[in-house]
């Protein structure tokens, strides 16, 4: 009997751990991620899934083991480090520049993947190569027509999707999403997650997400976090027939 190569590795980690003093946010995780993954980390408020992506991501320093990216170890490399390996993420909360506009942002995040951001002015007339490709990716997510807005009056939902232009500007083979549908008004949540869906399907895609309806809808498998660990791992439907789970983060009672 053949066996079939497993597909490469787009993320690993091996006993990842972090505390903050007596705390123990994060213990032992191990995550390996296939190349073109589109994976859901989920788990109760406290079960340590934003420390986690801050330690994949490089905002925190892990107290014990070790991040690889592919085969390359990057446990102790800063985030911008991590960036031009390939590495790009979102957060809760939209970290954009208010004053800039729409395409601006982008073009920044451009410049800055291309090292040519300390000669970035505005106005952005005199890039026009960056201009070309900053278009494209505003395109992709529905938002050619507010090239020009600034950042501060876009609504919210707009706001989370130029949050992903960013990111794809810096051309990831591995993206990080915390909450991209958070405070995003009601049905839109959908919208973003469509955009994140005509993404390439070679990059991987870890993302944290508490609408289970948008989870099991997009991920193609799912980690479960409790208390700082894996409780389980597996596909939707997979997770959908797992007691623990039901129990501990989708509300089963006991008895149920």
């Amino acid at each position: 009997m053949t066996t079939l190569p497993l597909p490469p590795s787009a993320l690993r980690t091996d006993g990842l751990s972090r505390s903050f003093g007596e705390f123990r946010a994060v213990s032992g995780v191990a995550l390996t991620i296939p190349a073109g993954a589109r994976q859901a980390l989920i788990g109760p408020n406290g079960a340590g899934k934003s420390t986690l992506i801050h330690l994949l991501g490089g905002a925190l320093r892990p107290s014990a083991g070790e991040i690889y990216l592919g085969g390359e170890r990057i446990t102790r490399l800063p985030q911008h480090a991590r960036a031009r390996l390939g590495l790009a993420r979102t957060y809760q909360v939209s970290s954009l520049f208010p004053e800039l506009t729409a395409l601006e942002s982008v073009v920044l995040a451009i410049c800055q993947r291309k090292q040519i951001a300390s000669s970035w002015t505005r106005p952005v007339a005199r890039r026009a190569e960056e201009v070309e490709e900053a278009m494209d990716q505003l395109s992709t997510f529905h938002l050619a027509r507010e090239a020009d807005v600034p950042t501060r009056r876009l609504p919210y939902g707009k706001q989370r999707l130029l949050d992903l232009a960013l990111a794809l500007a810096c051309r990831p083979r591995f993206l990080l999403l915390d909450e991209p549908a958070a405070g995003v008004p009601a049905g839109e949540g959908a919208e973003l997650f469509e955009a994140i869906a005509r993404l390439p399907a070679q990059m991987a895609i870890l993302f944290i997400e508490h609408d289970m309806e948008l989870v099991f809808r997009f991920a193609a498998r799912i980690t479960v976090m409790v208390a700082g660990q894996v409780l389980t791992e597996g596909t939707p439907a997979e997770i959908a027939r797992d007691r623990r789970v039901r129990e501990v983060y989708l509300g089963e009672a006991q008895h149920g």
